[in-house]
């Protein structure tokens, strides 16, 4: 179904939004717009809303069984308040969100959904789950100059490392159970990267309610939803493997001709596998069998 606006959206296509969970992708540019869409139908997600500009290309046996929604700017400030007002349209379903040429995974994705481990997550009692945004990168940028290849992807297998969240309305004191990621290409290419913006970490899934807001830094305005895990013992935690980074680093005239390739030595084949992402400690199963 093809929804003019965002407000159409809302007025009219209201049935998506009674039962979860339901991902949103924004398509910032058309790159691996339909291997993103695909590879979320895998995962089991009720329904799958694309927002995307009305000029972009989608194949026409996706934009049959998903929602478009025509969105002029789906990214910054565009991106976090369409989101807001989705979810104050919908409270109390889960819901995902990420952008194009972005691919979702959680422990043992291949053999369950995401609404199973959505629902052991909820008997929890959590209402979102922390993931790490985790740079993807082509091999060859002379072949890829938009550094965006599904055959020759590579992935850091360290430099990730956290940091204390600081409470300005308390003396700067660390917040309980939060913390800052870094790591990846925003670590590694720093100096092109506006420091407000290298944080990896990003609350992606998450049970809308009443007054939650999504802020700038994908951080939320309940204290609670940015928690990495409860009280009592660690939690499920996901990865969202992405190329936007690598995708901004090559764009941009500043970093553009300053790069001429994203591996180093700490560079290893992704294997689109969540068994990798374990391994490497980029995301935790907790009690999830």
């Amino acid at each position: 179904m093809k929804y003019a606006s965002l407000l159409d959206f809302l007025k009219n296509g209201r049935a998506v939004l009674t039962k979860g969970p339901v991902a949103f992708i924004f398509g910032e540019d058309e790159t691996e717009m339909d291997t993103t869409l695909r590879h979320h139908q895998q995962l089991g997600f009720k329904h799958i809303v694309l927002l995307v500009p009305k000029s972009f290309y989608v194949p026409e046996d996706l934009e049959a069984e998903i929602s478009r929604v025509g969105l002029e700017n789906p990214s910054g400030m565009g991106m976090i308040h369409a989101m807001n007002a989705i979810i104050a349209a919908a409270p109390d379903i889960w819901m995902y969100y990420c952008f194009n040429a972005e691919y979702l995974f959680f422990p043992f994705c291949e053999n369950r959904s995401i609404g199973e481990m959505l629902t052991f997550h909820t008997e929890e009692r959590r209402s979102a789950m922390l993931t790490y945004v985790v740079d993807l990168y082509s091999q060859d940028l002379q072949k890829n100059p938009d550094a965006v290849s599904l055959e020759d992807t590579l992935l850091d297998r360290s430099g990730y490392y956290a940091l204390a969240r600081a409470n300005p309305d308390n003396h700067n004191y660390p917040k309980e159970r939060q913390l800052d990621f870094f790591g990846g290409l925003r670590w590694r290419f720093e100096e092109h990267v506006p420091a407000v913006r290298r944080k990896i970490d990003r609350i992606s899934l998450f049970k809308s309610k009443p007054d939650l807001q999504i802020l700038p830094d994908f951080t939320f305005n309940d204290e609670e939803y940015n928690t990495y895990a409860c009280e009592w013992h660690n939690n499920l935690t996901a990865a969202v493997c992405s190329f936007r980074t690598a995708k901004a680093l090559k764009r941009n005239p500043g970093s553009k001709y300053d790069i001429d390739t994203f591996e180093w030595h700490n560079s290893v084949p992704f294997e689109w596998h969540s068994r990798q992402l374990l391994d490497l400690g980029l995301m935790e199963p907790g009690q999830w069998f």
